[in-house]
């Protein structure tokens, strides 16, 4: 069955799913969606809604009530998917819910499989791709940064940046067509420098683009801060004191954290994976050892180490012995600072930042260091500019960027005729329109929908 044939037959059926976490709450929201849901929900309502748009407060039952529940209706195609669809917002836990499904299924609907409903918003030209991969990044997202890239997605930013870029490569198409069938009009030839220069600024613009893809991949995995040094000195009560909250046990014994334990928090700029680590030291203790070991992998795929030590000369061990296992950037932290009235610098004139778990004091200046490391290696986040966040886009990114230029330096060198030349710009051109979506293209949107909620 072709692409076509497939998404046709899926926009015959009428789909039900419930549209929030199962398990004991006080709602559930049901889903009904497609050509028949109206009819559907109707065999089970009592009364019928008599506006649409407007919740109504109904019994659902099948031979007997199941639920009193809040029932709305959005006829197409002004709804989410852009079909008739009703919600039906009922008791929570497990029960009601899958009763009242069970019920619309009875009578025609059918279970919806995952991301289904903002399929059909995107086969029905309610949303592009890239909006529609928005939605999933807003409900996972775990810090502001992210809502805020992933509303601008939503609001269709970086479409309309990409559909720019699509237009100016068309543009430039047409350039190379009329000047190839109509080299005498108007003003003569086209000159090479305005092809040039227009393929060239296209390139800058996706370069720019892919440019935002480390900031955009911190953004939506959080950056990894790891928290290291000898036992003892104050690790976990850091961890503790960032995270707001009790999470890692805080003993005098050294050794305590054998394993690496792991929390994000919100910093208000960049999100952050949080990880509290083993003890660097030498250990027979087999357990202990396994907890290192993990410790040693973290450190090896961190973006920053936060460098632990009670005075300068254990900060300096401390550093000299992470730096061997990382790239990462290293900061120097006085951690018991409320214990230490002097905060002096460490021997090699490194700078450190004197915390105190105890007071708060220095935690502020910590979480800001921390985001100037961060926006020193990955570049500042600009809220106002789309960001790259997945690795789809970066591929698609640089397919076109490879494409247009291949396309250059054959126009440069005069070693292709225009016409086979321009087949790159062709190829970019596609790059584009199937990372927005604007030609379907079936195993991209199982990819993208995949990982999509039922509900959603």
């Amino acid at each position: 069955m072709t692409t076509v044939a497939r998404s046709v037959a899926q926009l015959e059926d009428t789909i039900v799913a419930v549209a929030t976490p199962s398990g004991r709450g006080a709602l559930a929201v049901i889903r009904l969606s497609g050509p028949d849901a109206f009819a559907i929900a109707a065999k089970h309502l009592d009364p019928q809604p008599s506006q649409m748009r407007v919740p109504q407060l109904c019994s659902v039952y099948d031979g007997e009530v199941l639920d009193q529940a809040l029932v709305t209706f959005f006829p197409g195609p002004n709804s989410f998917t852009g079909d008739d669809t009703v919600e039906i917002s009922t008791h929570g836990g497990y029960l009601v819910p899958s009763s009242v499904i069970a019920a619309l299924i009875s009578s025609g609907a059918r279970q919806a499989l995952p991301g289904e409903f903002t399929r059909r918003a995107v086969l029905n030209g309610k949303l592009d791709i890239l909006q529609a991969e928005a939605i999933g990044d807003l409900i996972d997202a775990r810090s502001q940064t992210m809502q805020r890239t992933a509303l601008g997605q939503l609001d269709g930013g970086l479409s309309r940046r990409l559909l720019s870029l699509r237009d100016n490569l068309i543009d430039l198409e047409a350039l190379i067509v009329y000047d190839i069938d109509f080299p005498e009009e108007d003003d003569g030839p086209v000159s090479r420098e305005r092809v040039e220069k227009a393929a060239t600024d296209i390139v800058e613009s996706l370069k720019a683009l892919l440019a935002t893809a480390p900031a955009g991949e911190l953004i939506r995995e959080g950056a990894i801060v790891v928290i290291a040094g000898r036992p003892n000195v104050g690790k976990s009560s850091l961890f503790n004191a960032l995270l707001g909250r009790s999470r890692a046990i805080v003993t005098e014994i050294p050794g305590t954290t054998r394993d690496a334990l792991e929390a994000v928090i919100d910093s208000g700029k960049w999100p952050l994976r949080l990880v509290d680590t083993a003890g660097l030291r030498e250990t027979d203790d087999r357990i202990e050892r396994l907890g290192i070991e993990v410790s040693e992998r973290y450190l090896a795929d961190a973006h920053v180490i936060l460098a632990c030590a009670e005075s300068p000369d254990q900060l300096a061990e401390t550093i000299d012995a992470i730096a061997r296992d990382t790239s990462a950037q290293i900061i120097a932290v006085r951690t018991k600072a409320d214990l230490v009235a002097n905060r002096e610098q460490s021997p090699d004139s490194r700078p450190n930042i004197a915390v105190s778990a105890e007071s708060g004091l220095g935690l502020q200046d910590l979480i800001e260091r921390i985001d100037e490391a961060l926006s020193e290696k990955h570049g500042e986040i600009a809220p106002e500019l789309p960001i790259l966040t997945k690795a789809r886009h970066r591929h698609a990114l640089t397919l076109a960027c490879s494409e247009i230029e291949q396309f250059l330096r054959a126009w440069r060198e005069e070693n292709l005729p225009a016409t086979i030349a321009s087949i790159h710009l062709r190829t970019a051109v596609s790059s584009l329109e199937e990372l927005i979506g604007t030609v379907e293209v079936e195993d991209v949107f199982d990819r993208v929908f995949s990982s999509f909620c039922v509900g959603k």
